[in-house]
């Protein structure tokens, strides 16, 4: 069913009776234990006593007792009124006023509207005959099967089995529940239609969303004008989405941001999809996001990005980033394409051009492994074609080059580097006062190098030992730079480029 199908229905629940002709056509009185003609009603009022039946048209009318006017075909029922429209629908109250011209009932006390499996309930409602319309302007339920529908206005059109609900709606189902401003329950086809505020509750989720429909049958949500999933510890709000409850997949489109309270993070990007069920979800397009704690906050962006859950905790487990992967943090900023954090074991793998900046030193490697404890970096192995730069502290490069190199932090700081398997560096060797003694260019099987202030202080050598100090004045070009050396402080992250990023 469109839109276009939608807007029809509205316009025929609320203008039905301009859509047919009424035929004025004779009331037939079939039954009446007792008639006769009361002055004081009127001398075209014939009172009708005990068993009353009459017809118009294929429309038949039971009460206990009635006033019938012969002249203007207006009639009124008393007690027990039963109006069987048709083979389905059936109306019952206490109090009928019926307009024979019209074909327009008034129905009063005690009022049940029963079509099929449909049940409306209510005190006042009115009936349009020539646009099968059922009116109640106060409190009314339907119920329909295991469903449960309950709102201040509605309409009922019995002939296209289409309810419209204004204001206030709570529909109550076994396994959820519906709160809605405006909502189009379309019975034949088991759907309902959003056109205000409406949230739906489950035991696992709540969905809101401005606009949109649900099938009841095959639990499929659509939700537009700013949709949000959500349960204990995850958010998801999009311009646009669908979710369907019995697969638990989710699909968001435009401006999607998810938020975790329990990790402190938000993620952004244009499309997110979750696959509840398999305990995954991904979100893609323009992607950013950050995790704050208390006194930094982590900035990060990439092509996509994967997180995998725990369906029963729903606590994260893994965290997948690809393709032009960016990182900032006060202490640390990091590139590579792509990134993989295990949650359990504390370990973050990057892989393809990984490259790290650390205060003044920059480490690089075909491949990096970082152990996180206590939400800061323990220590990091760079592999194989470990490289580790760090700008003197006056002029130059400090570096150390080897096939695996793992440094070791202490409050977010390199405290000490372990670089194995031909193991080389070049460090500007200076005095206490700061004045160049030269420049040291070594080689060993391993080196265990020491940092103080995130500088190199002490090198110590082991197996295979080469060594040469050089004055800088006998340095020829390039001589300082070990093979392969690459400083990138163009392409390091900045703040600046994620915060406008948030802030789209």
């Amino acid at each position: 069913m469109n839109r276009n199908y939608i807007l029809l229905i509205l316009l025929f629940l609320l203008n039905g009776i301009g859509f047919a002709q009424k035929k004025t056509t004779t009331i037939h009185i079939l039954n009446a234990d007792r008639a006769d003609y009361d002055e004081n009603l009127g001398k075209d009022v014939q009172r009708l006593i005990g068993n009353v039946v009459m017809r118009q048209d294929s429309t038949y009318f039971y009460s206990d007792s009635a006033y019938y006017n012969e002249k203007t075909k207006f009639f009124d029922g008393f007690g027990n009124v039963h109006i069987k429209v048709n083979d389905s629908t059936d109306i019952y109250s206490k109090l009928l006023k019926y307009n024979g011209e019209t074909k327009f009932a008034e129905l009063f006390h005690d009022v049940i509207l029963k079509d099929d499996s449909t049940v409306l309930r209510t005190q006042y409602m009115t009936y349009d005959r020539v646009g099968h319309l059922a009116t109640y302007p106060n409190k009314g339920t339907i119920t329909r099967n295991d469903k449960k529908l309950v709102s201040k206005k509605g309409y009922y059109r019995d002939d296209i089995k289409v309810v419209y609900f204004r204001k206030d709606v709570v529909g109550t189902m076994p396994d959820y529940k519906i709160v809605s401003d405006t909502l189009v329950y379309d019975t034949d086809n088991e759907m309902m239609y959003f056109y205000g505020p409406t949230t739906i509750y489950n035991k696992e989720n709540t969905l809101f969303g401005n606009y949109g429909w649900y099938n009841t049958e095959t639990e499929l949500a659509y939700l537009d004008r700013r949709a949000t999933l959500k349960n204990k510890e995850q958010t998801m709000t999009a311009d646009t989405m669908y979710y369907n409850k019995k697969t638990g997949y989710a699909k968001a489109l435009s401006d999607v941001i998810l938020e975790d309270t329990t990790y402190k993070a938000v993620v952004k990007g244009e499309f997110a999809e979750m696959w509840r069920n398999e305990g995954k979800c991904m979100i893609t397009d323009n992607l950013r996001g950050f995790y704050y704690k208390e006194n930094d906050t982590l900035f990060a962006k990439a092509d996509s990005m994967y997180v995998f859950f725990d369906t029963v905790t729903n606590e994260v487990h893994d965290i997948k980033a690809f393709y032009k992967v960016r990182f900032f943090r006060n202490d640390i900023q990091g590139k590579c394409d792509s990134l993989h954090y295990n949650v359990a074991d504390s370990m973050v793998y990057m892989r393809v051009a990984p490259v790290i900046w650390a205060e003044d030193s920059q480490l690089t490697g075909d491949s990096i492994n970082i152990k996180v404890k206590e939400e800061a970096i323990d220590n990091m192995l760079m592999y194989p074609n470990a490289f580790v730069i760090q700008q003197d502290s006056i002029k130059g490069f400090n570096q150390v080059k080897g096939k695996q190199i793992t440094a070791y932090f202490k409050d977010n700081e390199i405290d000490n580097m372990f670089n194995e398997g031909n193991a080389e560096t070049v460090y500007w060797l200076r005095d206490d006062d700061g004045s160049l003694i030269g420049i040291n260019f070594s080689q060993s099987a391993t080196m265990d190098i020491k940092l103080k202030d995130s500088q190199i202080y002490n090198i110590k050598y082991y197996n295979n030992i080469k060594e040469t100090l050089y004055p800088e004045e006998q340095l020829k070009d390039n001589m300082e730079y070990l093979k392969g050396f690459l400083w990138q402080e163009d392409v390091k992250p900045r703040r600046e480029e994620f915060l406008l990023k948030l802030k789209t």
